[in-house]
């Protein structure tokens, strides 16, 4: 599964990478929300969440469910603004339509792809409220409070997150914009100097430029939805860096909105993410029970072929083929003594494995 965003013919002057406000904003609040997903965060988390006033909490679990499970797009702005009230002003500028789809999408909606408001169509609505109220009665509440007022929730909104800018956003903004505007200015260069292919590659492995057709090109994005957008038709791209995504990889690519993608910032601290194909190669690869026997042995020290084959009472050419999995998973190295050649679980690579799958699974 994937999701795709067509950029034939997308000039360099047309993709975006700036930093946004409200986007880092949407980051902290998803971390607060889902500890487990941002180890690196927990004290981070656990020293916001204490000092948060309790009316202040009350209030952000009403609408978690626009940044818990799924980020909304009204939280990943096209043009992000200097500051979160520019960002903000983007919010207010958009239709009752556009900005109540956007709310409810994935997570109140019965399809991301789907161009039918809640506003207009009886069914679409009576959708809505039944996957709301599957979330608990608060939801169901703030969902039914959205449809009969979106200007008045618009307005609540609003002042949550300006209250979120008081209380912890704007003190965390001002530590980490520097980062991310250096990593956007170093992207856009990338981009003018190497071009597209490099720069996505250094964005995320998850990403990667693809060629089709005739001159065709298109950005496929490793994740667990799948999904099919246009830049060119939109209007263009934007990356938006982010030093609290990490390690979700968020792309809007709603019908009718510019697509945006949302990267985490990497740091040294934090490892490059493995591309979904080489994770589930890993997994499968110690699905086979001899496999798994195999790296068993291997883990302990290096072994010739011939020895492996001794030890289970197999034959060579079998060991040959489960050695030649796992390396092609690259599970295992190799290395030549004399005219013997080692085989030795790559311990490294294993012991990332359980991250790395979480990791996946959480992109």
């Amino acid at each position: 599964m994937s999701i795709t965003i067509d950029v034939t013919g997308l000039p360099p002057e047309r993709i975006t990478f700036a930093p946004s406000p409200l986007a880092e904003l949407g980051a902290m609040l998803h971390a607060l929300s889902e500890p487990a997903h941002h180890p690196g965060l927990h004290s981070w988390a656990t020293a916001t969440t204490a000092a948060l006033k309790p009316v202040l909490a009350d209030r952000l679990t009403e609408a978690d469910f626009m940044w818990r499970s799924a980020r909304s797009d009204l939280l990943a702005p096209p043009r992000p603004g200097a500051t979160l009230a520019e960002d903000l002003d983007w919010i207010d500028s958009l239709d009752n339509r556009r900005f109540v789809k956007a709310a409810f999408e994935i997570s109140c909606n019965s399809s991301y792809e789907s161009t039918v408001s809640p506003l207009d169509d009886a069914d679409e609505r009576a959708k809505v409220l039944e996957l709301a109220a599957a979330r608990g009665p608060r939801q169901a509440q703030f969902t039914e409070r959205m449809l009969d007022d979106p200007d008045g929730l618009r307005i609540w909104l609003r002042r949550l997150f300006e209250d979120c800018e008081q209380a912890f956003f704007g003190d965390t903004w001002q530590r980490i914009r520097v980062q991310l505007a250096a990593d956007a200015r170093h992207k856009t260069e990338l981009l003018q100097r190497k071009g597209l292919a490099e720069t996505v590659s250094a964005v995320s492995e998850a990403i990667r430029l693809e060629e089709y057709g005739t001159g065709g090109q298109r950005l496929v994005l490793d994740k667990l939805s799948t999904g099919t957008t246009s830049a060119t038709a939109e209007g263009g791209l934007t990356f938006l860096p982010s030093a609290f995504g990490w390690p979700h990889l968020f792309a809007g690519h709603a019908p009718g909105w510019q697509p945006v993608i949302l990267y985490p910032v990497a740091t040294p601290e934090l490892p490059r993410p493995e591309a979904l194909e080489l994770v589930q190669a890993r997994l499968e690869a110690l699905a086979h029970p001899m496999r798994m026997r195999l790296t068993r042995m291997l883990a302990r020290s290096s072994h010739s072929t011939g020895e492996l084959a001794t030890a289970f009472g197999i034959t060579a050419p079998e060991v040959s083929r489960h050695l030649a999995v796992l390396k092609k998973a690259g599970l295992i190295t190799t290395r030549r003594r004399g005219r013997y050649v080692l085989h030795q679980l790559d311990l490294q690579t294993v012991a990332r494995l359980g991250s790395d799958f979480l990791e996946t699974v959480l992109r």
